[in-house]
Parts: structure tokens; sequence; C-alpha cells
């Protein structure tokens, strides 16, 4: 053991709370059968911190100095509040990452009025965290509808992940959610202290073993161009390209479309939903 009192206190500290946590709890399937020992393996602490089991074990033991950004991930996985977490970075020797707040990020002027004349291209707009701060009634017809969604549960990565529909809608939904994955962790890199987006990854760490597996596979990606296939419920098949225009005013703020080419099936398609949703709106459904 480490003579250092405070690294044995740190492995104490870990090792109580992964004992006050279960499979279910964060997660985790249930084992298939009966466990001599209380709480979380070690290894499943591990798999949850995206480290070796080697390293968390030695952390236990008092014989190994984490990370700061080892510590954000352990504090993730085992759940700790806020009290625990100042703890655990006090006996690390760590000072506690201080968020900085941000302002509830608005959509451009010129990106609204630009979503505004988009009538026949499905639009949104994304800031930090991939959060969708606004979008136009073709999207919200292609998509889903935003507006039922509350505003600090709209995101790209939360509706890909919890809404079933998603799953039906996207023609390859293990690719697009993949693809996601690896372009928020490369946001989340601009913003390694941003809470909400800590939050979010331990939201569905917890409630999904896809995004678990994917997120500590470190994969990254930027948020570019694509193509994507879709089973939409009203128009059918659509096979889509996707781009990406950035404000020049907030690089925070990327308009993503989605198009076809014209002739096609799909841009047809589109022409349908797009009538189908004007409809909509004015029989009186939500709409943006």
């Amino acid at each position: 053991m480490s003579p250092d009192p405070h690294l044995n206190e740190l492995g104490e500290f870990l090792k109580a709370r992964r004992a006050e946590l279960t499979p279910r709890t964060v997660g985790l399937p249930d084992p298939p059968r009966p466990r001599r020992v209380v709480g979380l393996r070690r290894e499943e602490v591990a798999q949850l911190a995206a480290i070796s089991t080697d390293y968390y074990t030695r952390l236990e033991q008092g014989r190994l100095q984490a990370s700061a950004p080892v510590l954000n991930s352990l504090a993730r996985a085992l759940l700790l509040d806020d009290d625990q977490r100042n703890y655990l970075f006090g006996l690390a020797g760590k000072e506690t990452p201080r968020p900085r707040r941000r302002a509830r990020q608005r959509v451009q002027p010129q990106l609204q009025r630009l979503l505004g004349d988009l009538s026949a291209t499905p639009a949104v707009v994304l800031g930090r965290r991939m959060d969708i701060i606004a979008w136009n009634p073709l999207a919200a017809a292609l998509v889903t509808d935003f507006a039922r969604i509350p505003e600090k549960q709209r995101n790209y990565l939360r509706i890909l992940f919890t809404d079933p529909a998603m799953r039906t809608l996207y023609a390859d939904w293990e690719k697009v959610a993949r693809t996601a994955v690896a372009q928020f962790r490369m946001e989340a890199a601009k913003y390694p202290d941003d809470p909400r987006l800590t939050a979010l990854v331990g939201e569905l760490s917890v409630q999904n073993a896809d995004f678990r597996q994917w997120w500590a596979a470190h994969h990254v990606a930027a948020l570019a161009i694509g193509s994507k296939a879709l089973h939409h419920p009203v128009v059918g098949e659509l096979s889509l390209d996707w781009d990406t225009l950035t404000a020049s005013t907030d690089p925070d703020q990327q308009l993503v479309i989605w198009t076809a080419a014209v002739g096609t099936p799909t841009h047809d398609r589109l022409r349908i939903l797009a009538s189908w949703a004007a409809d909509q709106h004015l029989a009186g459904a939500p709409s943006e």
C-alpha cells in the first residue's frame, strides 16, 4: 500500500462508493448468478469510466495518482454528487474544475431568416453539445416535432438514443448513432468543463449500453457532410445528403440541411412531405 494517507483514503472511498451500486443502478445487465460480494466489481467500474481494470485496481490500492480527467470519469461512473466529487478531487490533490457558466444560446438572426426561406429543404441549427436551438417545419416533419420536446432535453444525441422512433426512422440506426457519438466527442473536447455536457454523457452512459460502449471507444468525427437513408412513416424511403454551414457570427452554431438531387424520387417525396407539413400547420398542429 502507498504511504500517502490521502491516496489510501481515496482508494477506500472508491471502494465504498462501488459497494453502494448495483449493475442495474448504472445500466449494466443483471448478473446471471447471485454475487458473493455487494456492489459493482472493479472491472465494471473500469468499463464505465473507460479505463483499464489494472489502472482502477491500483487506484483502489492507493498505488497510483489519478489525473483530473480520470477523476471526472470515475465521478460520473460512480454517480457521485457534488460533495462526493469535491472530496474525491481533494483526496487526489486536484482542484475541482469550476464549470464556466455560459449564457443561453439563441439562434443567430441570419440563420433564423434562412430557416424561414428553406420551405422545401429540411434544416436545423445545432448549438453547443449538439443542442437543437432552431428548426424549420420540414425538419420537424422529417425527424420529429421538436417543439414537443422540453427545451433542456432538445438535444440531437439524446433524441437519437432515447426516442424509439429514431431506430425505425434511420435505415442504419447503428451507423448514424456511432457517427453522432464520434461527432459529440469532438464537440465535447471544446468544453471539457461543461456540466450539462458531462451530465448528458453520464445519463446516456447509464441508460444505454450502446452509447456507453461507443463513448468508451474514443472515436472522433467532424460534423461536416454525409448521407442518410430514412424510412419515413408518411412518404416512405428517402435517401438524403446532409451538409453543415457554420455561422461566422457564432462558430458554435451550425446549420444542418438535408437535400436530394432534383428529379430523384427523394426530391419528389420531400416536396410531398413539405405539403403535408404545411397542411398540418394549417390544421393547428404544433410547429416551430
